[in-house]
């Protein structure tokens, strides 16, 4: 069964909207593992606007599934990694300002930078995964970082998956295709949803993982967190 992280950098955004620890960041960890999620993901950004670097240690002892740690890989961030030693690294090629993530690596170009990082993960023992464009000839170049998964980057996919799904994740089929020849692990995210996941799920192959966050906390907001989790497992259930 492909696995659900549950990315909770929104609920940072609300608790930071109003300052104090309302809603807590530790505890709504706490519950989702309760509830059923597999892992716990967070996307810290240098000027710490959701996830502080405070944030990152204190969850450190409270995730017991798997703690996936996002980011781009400057020098501040491959330390903070290297000392909490998650399950998983993924590195992300946002800028400081980006609002959110909105492209993957180019492999090609940054091969030599992404191949000195990933090697300090690996001698740690921390699992790398790369953001990636659904593009089948970047995968040889990510295969080449020496990571050991990719993750398939899908906002085009939820974006065009209304007009005509069977279009919107065509080269993301190729994509993984290509990665599962190279002996590379496969996660996906961004905009996933209720709406979209389960399409996606039963048509890409070996697919591993998947970080969910903004649709699942929006649409928490109407069904509860727990109900949510629940609902985003069914669609990831093979039958």
């Amino acid at each position: 069964m492909t696995k659900l992280s549950v990315n909770i950098n929104k609920i940072a955004t609300l608790r930071n909207a109003r300052g104090g620890d309302l809603p807590s960041v530790t505890e709504t960890a706490v519950k989702l593992q309760e509830f059923g999620a597999q892992g716990i993901t967070i996307h810290p950004r240098p000027d710490q606007r959701h996830i502080t670097r405070k944030d990152v240690y204190d969850l450190k002892p409270l995730v017991h599934t798997e703690f996936n740690i996002e980011g781009n890989p400057h020098r501040p961030f491959i330390d903070m990694v290297l000392e909490i030693k998650p399950d998983q690294v993924t590195l992300v090629p946002d800028a400081e300002d980006a609002i959110t993530s909105n492209a993957g690596w180019d492999c090609e170009k940054n091969l030599g930078f992404l191949q000195n990082v990933i090697s300090e993960f690996k001698n740690a023992g921390i699992r790398t995964s790369v953001f990636l464009d659904p593009n089948p000839a970047m995968v040889k170049f990510a295969k080449e970082t020496g990571t050991d998964r990719i993750e398939l980057y899908t906002e085009a996919y939820a974006a065009n998956y209304a007009a005509n799904k069977k279009d919107a994740i065509k080269m993301y089929i190729e994509a993984a295709v290509e990665a599962d020849k190279y002996g590379l692990g496969i996660n996906a995210g961004h905009d996933l949803s209720l709406e979209n996941l389960k399409y996606f799920s039963d048509n890409i192959p070996n697919l591993l993982e998947v970080s969910i966050g903004h649709a699942l906390i929006s649409e928490a907001l109407y069904m509860g967190l727990e109900n949510t989790v629940q609902a985003y497992l069914k669609r990831l259930a093979k039958w």
